[in-house]
């Protein structure tokens, strides 16, 4: 299919053939008939990625600060990793569109196949021929409602909670500042609630669309515009001023708001609806007591995955309006004829043009502010096939591992598949992802032959000598199970499994199907310098004690880690790391594990014993400073000392003096633990990790959640 899309770090803009996305449940796949295009929003990222990397952090300060402290943590070499394979990348554009349902996932049944729809959400109602949107995100379009009409929903509905949050009555007076799309359709909102309109914009023709929806007097931005205006404000509203001020302008003049507190009342509402410069005149705020509001997007359930995701609604009588309830009020005003819509189209263009499309809007030479990507007219009927199954070549697998992923995010694109694309034993065969782009991405950087957004592609695929297990945490051992079933080699990212009845799952099918080449991502054992010291510092048998600090950072609040009930906790995912290490430093197994709770949220103290006699402690906290090292490892036995510093320097106490060694960069072990599976992968023999070895940590880790749980120590 074709999809509209944005290389960040270059500012390229592509029509994509990419392959279509599955139907998720949850959710229905459409198939688009019309996307608008939003000249505000859009536009503003295609701007921003036109910027030079200096102008991009002046344009993201936020971003600029995770960077400094993830140098510190993970080192320049690896932060820039994961900047450029985040910038480096396809990025989606588009949010509003209406189409028709060709498929209806599990839970999704109050939708059926050939119902005309409109869907937002700017990871979901994109430019693209076929879209997967959760039922949240999508409202049934009655009949008689044109379809490029509907597709105005989306930007509807963030007009809409603008004015809801303005809590206008009949009778008032508003202005609007910044009559671009979303401008024009607050006007035409207001108009139809009753309320008399001024408007402010620096495009005379937006003015006069927006006096020819209804408003009273709409002028310039200059200061002869703004004093007419003030005028015409001050006799319709007896001398007050405006009750509600609307901000619907972008850019980076204070002006609006310096305007908007000119011409509000005492006690107005200003609210802000557009991303503009808000630097409040302090005085002239103050002096009328103005209330100041933000419009965050659609409406309640934004940003919210619970709602979006999980289609879990609000009940009406606490939030009456949701970012839903939105979209259907807008169709609705469409369908009853009480706002005008039609109008507002300028332009409609076929997607296959939209690079030239961008390129005219960004230079302002098209007039108008709604324009529509228009997608190839095909029968109903038609359903989206999945990708063709590739088969081995003799020419294309000689004396290589073929290799298949499924999912390629940020960890697997800037820390597993870069090495392996210099690995002269691999070939990257075969990738799966769930979002078009993440699979067309990661084919353009890494050289994958086929790509698909169907994981069956990958798991069915007989060329395959291995598939790696890169998704989120809570599909780890479903899909590990598969792909042992199918006969492959398997590499799975931590956690291998979240709970005992999936571990055993997998130690079920292992022993069933004879296959237990597997192999968890427990990376650190094969870090260079840690290595290195476990060399120097010699065998000291049993009785040796260890002690892993690891500083985890706060996360950030949209992280999906925070998911406990469906991801597992924060230390289920990534603790396997710490135990495997002691572990392997150790030479034994842990027998047994006792967890107490830190003081924040997700910190957590654990004390392990294991098989050899040897104790170990981890301290997986959250609250300490960014700039402080995520882990330090202390080991203690045979009269030695040793200590790891965050991978950068390791020191040993033999003697007298203690032999310090440093490293030019943080190696976390990656490229060695990947050389050695893709070894093993092609000897057929024994994997990096003894599987006896991965099942007893994975064990030991969901054994710290039941020790929190109970109290008590607990067995492994």
């Amino acid at each position: 299919m074709k999809q509209v899309a944005q290389n960040y770090k270059s500012g390229e803009l592509s029509v994509l053939d990419v392959p279509p996305p599955g139907c998720a449940p949850g959710g229905v796949l459409v198939r688009s008939l019309y996307s608008l295009i939003s000249t505000g929003t859009e536009l503003m990222k295609v701007g921003e990625a036109r910027l030079s990397l200096i102008g991009k952090a002046k344009a993201r300060p936020d971003q600029v600060k995770k960077v400094l402290d993830s140098v510190v943590q993970q080192g320049a070499v690896n932060t820039y990793k994961k900047v450029m394979n985040k910038l480096d990348s396809y990025t989606p554009l588009g949010y509003s569109l209406c189409g028709v349902v060709v498929e209806v996932g599990a839970g999704a049944e109050e939708f059926s196949v050939g119902q005309l729809v409109a869907a937002a959400g700017n990871e979901f109602a994109l430019h693209a021929e076929y879209n997967w949107i959760p039922i949240n995100l999508c409202v049934p379009v009655p009949d008689g409602v044109p379809a490029e009409q509907a597709a105005f929903s989306t930007v509807g509905a963030i007009a809409m909670q603008g004015v809801r949050q303005a809590e206008v009555q009949l009778g008032e007076t508003a202005v609007v500042i910044g009559l671009g799309l979303v401008g024009q359709l607050v006007v035409r909102l207001l108009v139809a609630a009753g309320v008399r309109v001024f408007g402010i914009d620096t495009v005379e023709d937006r003015c006069r669309m927006a006096e020819k929806a209804g408003a009273l007097h709409c002028s310039s931005a200059d200061e002869a515009g703004i004093a007419v205006l003030e005028r015409s404000l001050l006799e319709a509203s007896n001398g007050l001023g405006a009750d509600h001020i609307l901000l619907a302008a972008g850019g980076h003049s204070n002006g609006p708001v310096e305007t908007a507190a000119r011409l509000a009342r005492d006690r107005a509402r200003v609210v802000d609806i557009g991303k503009t410069r808000l630097d409040l005149p302090w005085n002239a705020y103050y002096d009328k007591e103005l209330d100041v509001r933000f419009s965050r997007s659609y409406g309640p359930g934004r940003y919210d995955d619970r709602y979006e995701l999980e289609g879990i609604d609000y009940p009406a009588g606490y939030v009456r309006w949701t970012e839903r309830r939105n979209l259907e009020c807008f169709i609705d005003l469409i369908a009853r004829e009480q706002i005008d819509v039609g109008s507002l189209i300028a332009h409609t263009f076929p997607i296959a043009d939209a690079t030239d499309v961008y390129q005219q809007l960004s230079s302002g030479v098209l007039p108008g502010v709604g324009f529509l990507f228009e997608y190839p007219d095909v029968p109903r009927e038609e359903k989206v096939q999945p990708a063709p199954r590739v088969e081995r070549t003799a020419k294309a697998t000689a004396g290589a591992a073929r290799l298949g992923f499924i999912g390629a995010g940020n960890y697997a694109s800037s820390m597993l598949l870069p090495h392996l694309q210099k690995n002269e034993g691999a070939v990257l065969a075969h990738v799966a992802t769930n979002k078009s782009l993440s699979a067309a991405n990661a084919q353009r950087r890494f050289g994958f032959e086929n790509i698909s957004t169907d994981a069956n592609a990958v798991l069915t695929d007989e060329s395959l000598d291995a598939v790696f297990v890169v998704t989120r945490h809570s599909t780890h051992a479903e899909l590990a199970c598969r792909a042992l079933e199918s006969g492959k080699a398997v590499f799975v990212e931590k956690p291998l499994a979240l709970t005992d009845e999936d571990l055993d799952r997998i130690v079920a099918t292992a022993d069933a199907t004879g296959n237990n080449r597997l192999m968890v991502g427990f990376n650190r054992r094969f870090a260079p310098l840690l290595t290195d010291l476990r060399d120097r510092f010699g065998n000291p048998g049993g009785g040796s004690s260890a002690r892993y600090l690891v500083n985890a950072g706060r996360l950030d609040p949209s992280s999906w880690y925070l998911d406990q009930d469906k991801e597992g906790s924060r230390f289920a995912g990534e603790g396997g790391h710490f135990i495997d290490t002691l572990s392997w430093w150790l030479d034994s197994p842990p027998t047994e594990v006792y967890a107490v709770p830190g003081p924040d949220a997700g910190d957590v103290i654990i004390s392990l014993r294991f098989a050899n006699g040897s104790v170990g402690t981890i301290s997986y906290v959250g609250g300490g400073n960014a700039r402080f090292p995520k882990e330090t490892l202390d080991i203690t036995g045979g009269g030695r000392n040793g200590r790891l510093d965050n991978f950068q320097q390791a020191s040993v106490w033999t003697g007298r003096r203690p032999s310090t060694r440093k490293a030019r960069s943080i190696d976390k072990g990656q490229r060695v633990e990947l050389e050695r599976f893709v070894a093993a992968v092609k000897s057929g023999g024994p994997m990096p990790i003894a599987f006896d070895s991965l099942i007893a940590t994975t064990r030991a880790t969901i054994a710290v959640d039941r020790s929190l749980a109970t109290g008590k120590p607990e067995k492994v």
